[in-house]
């Protein structure tokens, strides 16, 4: 992206500035993964929110996942969000805090599922049982019959920001 896409703008604040206000305003506490240009996002943060470090940001996003995930220890679930969905509705966070226990809990958008998704002890430890070269996504599909969708009039929730083409897209997208 040319820059840290943390602090790329959206609607009037940084995505991480924005995400971490609507976390914040849902959960017991936010723990932001940082990797690469750690200081200059760091510096941007709420003092409300912890930082986990993936010290070899180079292996990937489940990397990522993992560090955070690590630095959760005791955490009955776990609502995570990739900072490539900017521009997800507060409401979808709030209605996925609000859902009752269970496995997994994802946001649906006519039909199709997306982030952030709700997960809970027991899948928080076996994503932090696979191997560097695993995927969130494999875990996510072994408890396919235990998914509890949230039907939700957010699109953002598909709307995966990774390239500067993207980025354009979703500058042309009415904000939320």
């Amino acid at each position: 992206m040319g820059r840290p896409k943390a602090l790329l703008e959206y609607d009037g604040e940084t995505f991480i500035g924005r995400l971490q206000r609507i976390f914040l305003a849902h959960c017991d506490s936010v723990t932001v993964v940082l990797g690469h240009e750690v200081e200059p996002i760091r510096c941007v943060l709420d003092p409300r929110v912890r930082v986990a470090v993936n010290l070899d940001p180079e292996r990937g996003m489940f990397s990522s996942l993992q560090s955070g995930l690590a630095a959760l220890s005791g955490a009955r679930r776990v609502l995570f969000l990739p900072l490539d969905y900017p521009a997800v509705l507060e409401d979808t966070v709030a209605k996925l805090c609000a859902m009752p226990d269970c496995v997994i809990a994802m946001p649906r958008y006519q039909g199709t599922r997306g982030h952030p998704v709700m997960i809970s002890r027991e899948v928080v430890d076996e994503l932090l049982a696979l191997p560097v070269a695993g995927a969130a996504r494999d875990i996510i599909r072994s408890h396919n019959h235990e998914i509890r969708y949230v039907d939700v009039a957010d699109p953002a929730i598909l709307v995966d920001v990774d390239t500067p083409e993207d980025y354009q897209a979703l500058m042309q997208r009415p904000p939320s």
